[in-house]
């Protein structure tokens, strides 16, 4: 195994880092070199990025690890613990723990600390990397940094709701009916492909409209990487917005990503005067009732593990923050 130290994404290069990505383990949005090139554009802007390209004895591309300089001495993911959900070493599946040898043994004077934030419990970055990392003379700590909750999705609409237990069905239930009562001319509405720009502007208000924590969220340099990574990923069919549009104007709104046959959750907002009827509730259930009618596997709440999330069903999954420093 070779490895070599690129100084930027380009020099790895949209198709290959995206081939890389299909045949990984892990292929969600948020490892995408769309996703990490204007994540890269916009918060690591005047850092040092570090991508480590890990290629075999045929010169075959085996694993992608980018970094940047967020501190003197410390290196971490791009994509940030703040903005993506799930991040990894990007490799070829089943090629991790070879991948991750040559990185640790290819380290050679690097005495910085790395950090790899959200990875998924189940991933060899948390399994195998200590005892690889022991064999290189280096030492891992993991932690576990933030649970995702995640809905293995039934056949049926009317599967998943008797799946339900009895206090979440009634509530379910009595919450969409009070809405179809109060606001007849209500709908859930999809926006997908080059039509999600048209609406971005209209999400952005929402969200910022929710409680004061969304507004800080919703900076300046934030709204520009929804506006360049959102209608880009929009374009090949990873993501969409929803809205529960009244003849006012939308009351709640969603962004999803998708992979793999999963629908992430990934970021909401709602009119808080409008909160006694439960908009991102209602609109919330016609996206789970959506994805089951398309035949997705899973619905991922991603991070977090907010109260309304739970009223759907949902299992916690694990993520965990691994850091790889020299032995003390």
């Amino acid at each position: 195994m070779k490895v070599e130290v690129l100084d930027s994404l380009e020099a790895v290069g949209p198709g290959a880092w995206d081939a890389l990505v299909a045949g990984a383990r892990l292929r969600s949005p948020f490892l995408a070199w769309t996703w990490q090139r204007e994540w890269a554009r916009v918060f690591a802007d005047g850092q040092r990025i570090e991508v480590r390209r890990v290629v075999d004895a045929g010169g075959r591309l085996v694993a992608l690890l980018p970094l940047h300089a967020e501190a003197p001495g410390r290196l971490a993911l791009l994509g940030g613990a703040d903005v993506s959900d799930y991040l990894d070493l990007i490799a070829l599946e089943g090629r991790e723990e070879e991948a991750w040898s040559a990185l640790l043994h290819g380290r050679a004077a690097d005495h910085a600390v790395w950090t790899l934030h959200a990875v998924p419990a189940a991933s060899p970055t948390v399994r195998a990397l200590p005892g690889l990392a022991d064999g290189a003379g280096l030492a891992v700590d993991t932690a576990l940094e933030e649970r995702c909750p995640v809905l293995d999705l039934p056949g049926s609409w009317d599967a998943y709701v008797a799946s339900l237990s009895g206090k979440h069905r009634h509530e379910m239930t009595r919450k969409l009916r009070r809405f179809a009562r109060e606001e007849p001319a209500g709908r859930a509405v999809c926006v997908e492909g080059g039509a999600v720009e048209g609406r971005l502007g209209e999400f952005l208000d929402l969200h910022r409209r929710s409680r004061t924590g969304k507004a800080r969220f919703m900076d300046a340099r934030m709204e520009r990487f929804f506006r360049a990574a959102i209608p880009a990923l929009a374009s090949r069919g990873a993501a969409r917005l929803w809205f529960l549009d009244l003849p006012g104007g939308p009351v709640a709104a969603f962004v999803t990503l998708e992979w793999d046959g999963v629908v992430g959750l990934y970021n909401s907002g709602f009119r808080p005067e409008r909160a006694s009827l439960s908009p991102g509730l209602v609109l919330l259930a016609h996206l789970v009732r959506d994805a089951i009618a398309r035949g997705r596997r899973r619905f991922d709440f991603l991070r977090g593990e907010e109260r309304y999330k739970f009223e759907f069903g949902p299992v916690p999954e694990d993520v965990y923050a691994v850091t790889v420093r020299p032995a003390s």
